[in-house]
């Protein structure tokens, strides 16, 4: 990741009302006016680009529409450090002076955080064709899955987040290749064949992401066999079905039992072998010195056309707007029987769910400064705020009958959508492919068949920290944080 000093924005500007007014003024006289404005603040990471001040124009764009909106709020942005934020909000919230808006992948008690039950009930002023702000969100996406530990809804998510590997298209022709791989046999033959053009074949950093979604992907699938026998324990960590998806607790009971040895089992030792065959023949040479960066893994080779494959989120498609080469996304291929007898061909699976960009309001924001935080909130997750800016910013919308950028459907669809099975299941939300994307929460789509109003309570799926952990949400890989 590039180094950096972020140029820290101003935190509340407080405007004192001004009153007019004399005693004993006649009919015809000026009113008394309250010319205030309520200024809140929006702090979080960079996740579209490396600017220190900026989420960017689209994001600036939402701002200013919003403003325009509501002339009485000015909202300000403070971008903190990808390395540093947690540390920095969870602090804050600690001490009791954070912002009005704070980026959801934080250390917290929930009690640290405003409830936004009582607000997901009543309906979006921004989208009045909804019956309840709730029911503005695709429920595959935002849901009972979603409550704290409380019971409570403490974050509101502007995006859903998938991951996959984008590609260089003209690279693809130059060296020859017509289509995607589906295989690591067919992956590492196109490598042999970038390389032979002038790419390198995969751009790879130092961060932690592109050595683990690589290796992940590839023990998923091969551990893929064992899902049904390790499902011994719920999302909430109590003995029972979790419905094929291995939580942590299960994985943790799998090495206890001595059913899961990574120096017995040899699924493991397989996939071990066919990462470091995709490190050796596809990535970038001396990828451990390279810093990661806030869009794509290698972002810096990849983006300047020197690489023709890097792993990215949805959301960093927005960095691809300034690219003279036409480009497209694929899921990463499946290990196929092909590939090493110990495959069940087993397709390669990621997920998709909330988790890309989603805030919450501390606990000490009160008064009109709370008003104007929920205002924003339900502004930017409505169609009328935040469509414009999920299009430009590429990013998988998390409300109902918004489709997604033409340039990343390919990650929304099949069975690299649905959530892990056997491996690190947590890092993906359990939760029906959304592939097929609902258009109402009362329709046949894929969700709920009726409204659910938010004091219906928690379930098995409660959660108590965003942080990674049973029972948690982890930030990686829904946040592509190096």
């Amino acid at each position: 990741m590039n180094r950096f000093t972020p140029r820290r924005l101003m935190a509340v500007v407080a405007i004192g009302a001004l009153t007019v007014g004399a005693a004993g003024c006649s009919a015809g006289s000026d009113s008394s006016a309250d010319t205030a404005k309520v200024t809140i603040t929006v702090s979080g990471p960079n996740q579209w680009n490396s600017d220190p001040s900026s989420f960017g124009k689209p994001w600036e764009d939402m701002v200013a529409r919003f403003e325009k909106a509501e002339p009485g709020i000015k909202v300000e942005t403070n971008v903190l450090p990808l390395t540093s934020f947690r540390d920095t909000l969870s602090t804050q919230l600690a001490a009791g002076s954070a912002p009005e808006l704070i980026f959801n992948q934080v250390p917290h008690d929930p009690k640290q955080i405003v409830s936004m039950n009582k607000y997901l009930e009543k309906p979006n002023p921004f989208a009045p064709d909804a019956d309840t702000w709730l029911d503005v969100f695709n429920p595959n996406m935002f849901g009972e899955n979603q409550r704290n530990a409380l019971g409570d809804f403490e974050y509101i998510p502007l995006n859903a987040v998938g991951t996959g590997l984008f590609y260089n298209k003209d690279a693809f022709d130059k060296a020859g290749i017509d289509r995607v791989p589906t295989s690591i046999t067919g992956l590492l033959k196109d490598c042999k064949a970038l390389k032979k053009a002038g790419y390198t074949p995969l751009a790879m950093d130092s961060g932690s992401l592109g050595v683990g979604w690589t290796s992940e992907t590839i023990y998923n699938m091969l551990l893929n066999k064992y899902a049904k026998d390790w499902d011994r324990y719920t999302k909430a960590g109590d003995p029972g079905d979790n419905g094929g998806i291995v939580t942590q607790k299960s994985i943790a009971a799998a090495i206890s039992t001595g059913e899961l040895d990574a120096t017995k089992t040899p699924e493991v030792r397989e996939a071990v072998k066919l990462t470091k065959q995709i490190f050796d023949g596809c990535a970038t040479p001396n990828w451990s010195g390279i810093a990661g960066t806030a869009t794509f893994v290698g972002a810096d080779e990849f983006l300047s056309g020197d690489a023709a494959i890097a792993w990215g989120t949805s959301f960093a498609a927005a960095g691809l707007s300034k690219v003279d080469w036409a480009w497209a996304a694929f899921p990463f291929p499946t290990v196929t029987s092909q590939d090493t007898p110990l495959s069940t061909d087993a397709p390669a699976q990621s997920g998709i769910g909330v988790g890309g960009t989603s805030y919450m309001i501390p606990a000490t924001t009160k008064g009109k400064k709370l008003a104007a935080a929920v205002k924003f909130l339900q502004f930017a997750s409505s169609p009328k705020g935040g469509e414009k800016w999920l299009k430009e910013t590429g990013s998988i919308p998390a409300t109902v009958g918004a489709e997604p950028s033409e340039g990343i459907k390919p990650l929304l669809e099949g069975a690299w959508a649905e959530p892990r099975t056997s491996w690190r299941a947590t890092c993906s939300e359990p939760r029906p492919s959304t592939s097929s994307w609902p258009r109402s929460r009362t329709s046949g789509a894929p969700g709920p068949t009726k409204p659910r109003s938010p004091r219906d309570g928690p379930t098995t799926g409660s959660r108590s920290s965003p942080m990674t952990g049973e029972g948690r949400r982890p930030p990686a890989p829904l946040l592509p944080l190096h």
